[in-house]
């Protein structure tokens, strides 16, 4: 399923037995909502097989009407980036069925060698491997790429033969997306640095990432805050 707390409900999801599903797709919207994939210069990009950023086209009833104290954020974050449409800040792809697949936050989006990569894309990958708990995907400054991809993962046990593992990961992303998303480098964690509510503090992976261990920022709101300790000790396979 896809929503947001601002959508106020799901708003893209199958209907219980009567819509067939695909792994990792949010599948298609439900009735009254009027999703739409837009290209940067904010034309709708039309057909299947395209890739875009997502906004609706439509109001609906449970859609926020602002923010509380200041209108104008309100505003300018959902209703002036494209005029005329809700803009969600995701990426998204449409696949040949018509069918939604989230590729990740806009401001989430890796330029490695040119090529836009969302985070969300290529964590769903990783997370096919039946070993693999968690991923989270980052980039970081490269010589040669602009950007490198850097997965902090948590495994289902220890794995012995890292080297496999990481060679069955490589090859898995290969597949499902292309050459150029495979990870740079993978690190095996604990655990992952989140709030309370679960969202996970990417700014601090990707410090770590950097190796700009000493400015990894505030990590008293973290549910577990030992866990960005143990991740800086930690080494890639």
């Amino acid at each position: 399923t896809w929503w947001q707390t601002e959508t106020g409900g799901i708003m893209i999801s199958p209907l219980g037995g009567i819509t067939p599903t695909k792994p990792g797709f949010a599948t298609l919207p439900l009735p009254g909502i009027f999703p739409v994939l837009l290209d940067e210069n904010g034309d709708e990009i039309r057909g299947n097989a395209v890739e875009g950023n997502l906004c609706i086209k439509h109001p609906w009833p449970s859609i926020a009407r602002t923010v509380y104290g200041d209108h104008e954020r309100y505003i300018q974050t959902y209703l002036s980036t494209y005029k005329g449409y809700y803009f969600t800040g995701d990426g998204c792809r449409r696949d040949e069925d018509g069918y939604y697949r989230i590729t990740g936050r806009v401001d989430d989006v890796l330029n490695v060698s040119g090529h836009r990569l969302g985070t969300a894309e290529i964590e769903n990958a990783l997370d096919e491997h039946n070993k693999v708990v968690e991923t989270a995907i980052v980039g970081y400054p490269h010589d040669i790429k602009g950007q490198g991809v850097y997965a902090f993962m948590i495994t289902d046990g220890e794995i012995k033969d890292t080297a496999e593992f990481k060679k069955e990961l490589l090859d898995l992303v290969t597949k499902i997306i292309g050459p150029i998303a495979k990870p740079d480098k993978i690190q095996i964690v604990p655990g992952l640095p989140k709030t309370r509510s679960g969202k996970i503090m990417r700014r601090i992976l990707r410090k770590i990432a950097a190796n700009d261990l000493e400015n990894v920022g505030d990590t008293s709101t973290l549910l577990d805050p030992a866990v960005v300790e143990d991740i800086k000790n930690g080494e890639p396979i």
